[in-house]
């Protein structure tokens, strides 16, 4: 059973299995069929009616011994076996009248029995009961005893007669139950012998045509599996679907080794993009060390030619202040200004360089403290422009203490510097809280605000929006803040959401991130309160 298609061999072998189940049941049944009409026959039919025979001839016989002996004696009770052999004959000539119904020779046999019955219980018995209960007992002569007995001889003739052939049925129905109960197990054996030939050939068959091209793709599979890629997977004699199957297979090994080779490919550019990262790495810290060496050069080996510049311009101001007209005046102004704003950036430059550097390790820390140490190192700014810093409660925070301060102090100086005609008010709150452990703040002032176009300008290094004769500086705190945010994990941007902002005039609030502590609770927005860290005497924003 091999080649063409596995659903056209299965429904082969079940239509040969179908034929051969349903001849081997029609053979059964017609073996069950002349079974039960044998069995019918002997047990319900014939076998009673020869019994019914035999009680016949026993209610004749008995009559005539009743008969004989009432004649002879002439009391009812020697009459009696004459009567219950009536009663007996009525009861056996009625069943076997319905047992031979289908019999006309037996039935006419029967009723040459009824006839000879009764033509010797009407000549015979029936007179000569009469003649006894009449004149008593006397002796019969000898032609009557010649005549009864011929009499009752006839109607022992006919039972004779009846018997012998309903014998000969009986042995019949027997023969015939004997040879259907034989032909009966003869059928069962040939259907069993049928079906185990049958079961036999269908296991051959499915083991040629399913299970063999199974276990070789089996096989194969396992070989590709066990990563022999190269070989091809091919199943030979093989039914349709099986042989589609295999077609699979291989088609997955050709994609599987396709792939192989991309992630083999994508592995050595992925180690030699590892190398050059490896190696940029390696030039990033070079240069990271080259720039903190510039760093601390700029920091000591610079400042102390622009302090003398400085210096030295400010004694030529001095000394020949008579000698110079006002040009000359304006010109070493501007030297020591533009020397002290170069020492400014200078500093400012290695204060952005060393953010994440020169650190110590995380802590958790009171932000209200943190909050009330900048708001003390700007307290002379704030006592001249009469400006209040106020917070809601604030929570424990993760973080570097040095490096939050200096955030929250350029925060707050740049709600100072930025100020409108109104006093300046600055206020910090808890805006959110997130679930992955981190609370989200924001710093709101009253200031001149910024509008929405430059809120990723103002966070670039020395970008500045306004000239420096009007707002003094070097640009570089917003930047800070960002890198110190950032450095923490957290996020530091302008919210351009509010009303306010884009207009100019109502202030400016910055949104920023940061980790919480580590048994600090998830922070839901509280109320307004003023913070330990606010200034007393002054009202909560």
């Amino acid at each position: 059973m091999t080649g063409g298609s596995l659903r056209h061999r299965l429904a082969t072998l079940f239509v040969v299995a179908g034929v051969v189940t349903v001849l081997v049941s029609l053979l059964v049944t017609l073996a069950l069929v002349g079974l039960h009409a044998a069995t019918t026959d002997r047990v319900q039919q014939y076998g009673p009616a020869l019994l019914q025979t035999e009680t016949l001839a026993k209610a004749y016989s008995d009559q005539e011994t009743g008969l004989r002996g009432f004649l002879v004696v002439g009391s009812d009770d020697f009459l009696q076996p004459y009567v219950d052999g009536r009663v007996t004959e009525r009861e056996s000539l009625a069943r076997l009248t319905t047992l031979l119904a289908d019999r006309r020779d037996l039935t006419a046999r029967l009723d040459a029995v009824r006839t000879e019955a009764r033509a010797w219980q009407a000549t015979v018995a029936e007179p000569s009961i009469a003649r006894v209960r009449r004149d008593g007992p006397t002796p019969l002569t000898l032609a009557e005893v010649e005549a009864g007995k011929e009499r009752f001889d006839r109607v022992r003739v006919a039972v004779a007669d009846l018997r012998r052939p309903v014998r000969e049925v009986r042995a019949e129905a027997g023969s015939s139950l004997a040879f259907n109960e034989r032909r009966l197990r003869d059928v069962l054996l040939l259907g069993l012998g049928g079906l185990v030939v049958l079961a036999a050939f269908t296991w051959r068959s499915l083991r040629q045509g399913v299970l063999v091209p199974l276990v070789a793709l089996g096989a194969e599979v396992d070989r590709v599996e066990a990563g022999d890629l190269a070989r091809e997977v091919v199943i030979d004699d093989a039914p349709r679907e099986i042989a589609e199957l295999a077609a699979q297979v291989e088609r997955m090994r050709v994609r599987i080794l396709q792939e192989y080779a991309l992630a083999e490919q994508a592995r050595i550019d992925a180690q030699e993009a590892q190398t050059i990262v490896e190696d940029q790495a390696d030039e990033l810290r070079r240069s990271n060390t080259e720039l903190e060496q510039f760093a601390y050069v700029a920091s000591h080996d610079l400042q102390e030619p622009l302090r003398k510049v400085a210096s030295f311009c400010q004694l030529l101001e001095r000394r020949y202040k008579d000698q110079l007209d006002e040009r000359g005046e304006q010109y070493i102004e501007f030297a020591v200004d533009g020397a002290k704003r170069m020492q400014a950036l200078i500093n400012d430059l290695l204060a952005f360089s060393r953010v994440g550097r020169n650190t110590g390790e995380f802590a958790d820390i009171e932000l209200p403290l943190l909050l009330a140490q900048a708001e003390r190192q700007l307290s002379t700014m704030l006592d001249e422009v009469d400006g209040v810093v106020t917070s809601d409660p604030l929570p424990q925070v993760r973080g570097d203490a040095s490096l939050l301060v200096q955030m929250l102090q350029n925060l707050i100086a740049n709600g100072l510097k930025f100020r409108s005609e109104q006093a300046p008010r600055i206020h910090f709150a808890v805006a959110a809280s997130a679930d992955d452990g981190f609370v989200e703040l924001s710093c709101s002032d009253n200031g001149i605000g910024i509008e929405a176009q430059y809120r990723d300008k103002i966070f670039i290094i020395f970008q500045r929006l306004h000239s420096r004769d009007a707002y003094a500086g070097t640009g570089i705190g917003l930047s800070m803040c960002k890198k110190i945010v950032e450095f923490h994990g957290g996020r530091l941007w302008l919210d351009t959401s509010s009303p306010s902002d884009g207009r100019g005039s109502a202030g400016a609030t910055f949104r920023f991130t940061l980790p919480l502590a580590q048994n600090e609770p998830r922070v839901d927005q509280p109320s307004a309160a003023v913070a330990p860290g606010a200034r007393k005497g002054q009202d909560a924003r």
